[in-house]
C-alpha cells in the first residue's frame, strides 16, 4: 500500500477525486496518484497528491491535458487540489452520468472516459442504494 494512501483516503472520503466513486463497494482499496505526474515535475508532496479509482487513474495515466469535445481545444484537466468539482461537473441523475460543464470538466469527462457502460451501470446501482453522489 502507498504509504500516503491513509491521509489521502480520508482526505478524500474514501472516493474517487475525479468520478467520486465511493471507495466501500470496491473490495480494494483505490490508488494514490500523481496530479502532475512525477516525471515533468511533479512531487510526492499532499498537494500533488489524489485519490482515484483504478479506472481513473488507467484512463488519466500520465496526462494533464485533454481536448474539450465541445470547443476542440486542448485544455487542462480537473486538478482536485485546486479546482471545485461541482464547478466542473454535475451529475445527471436519471441517466447516471457525469456531465462536464466547462472546457476542463468536458475534457476530463472524455478523458478518463468517466461514462463508460460498466461506470454507468454501477452509478445507477450506487444512486438508488444512496452511495452517490
Amino acid at each position: 500500500m502507498n504509504p500516503h494512501y491513509p491521509d489521502v483516503a480520508l482526505r478524500a472520503k474514501h472516493r474517487c477525486e475525479y468520478c467520486r466513486a465511493p471507495e466501500a463497494v470496491f473490495n480494494f482499496e483505490f490508488e494514490v496518484e500523481h496530479i502532475t505526474p512525477k516525471a515533468p515535475g511533479g512531487t510526492d508532496s499532499e498537494t500533488n497528491l489524489a485519490l482515484a479509482c483504478r479506472a481513473c487513474n488507467l484512463m488519466k495515466s500520465d496526462r494533464v491535458v485533454a481536448t474539450d469535445p465541445e470547443m476542440g481545444q486542448e485544455t487542462r484537466l480537473f486538478h482536485p487540489r485546486e479546482d471545485c468539482w461541482q464547478e466542473h461537473f454535475e451529475i445527471d441523475s436519471d441517466r447516471a452520468l457525469i456531465v462536464g460543464i466547462t472546457p476542463i470538466g468536458r475534457a476530463t469527462v472524455m478523458q478518463l472516459k468517466m461514462n463508460r457502460e460498466l461506470q454507468v451501470d454501477a452509478r445507477h446501482h450506487w444512486l438508488e442504494l444512496g452511495l452517490f453522489p
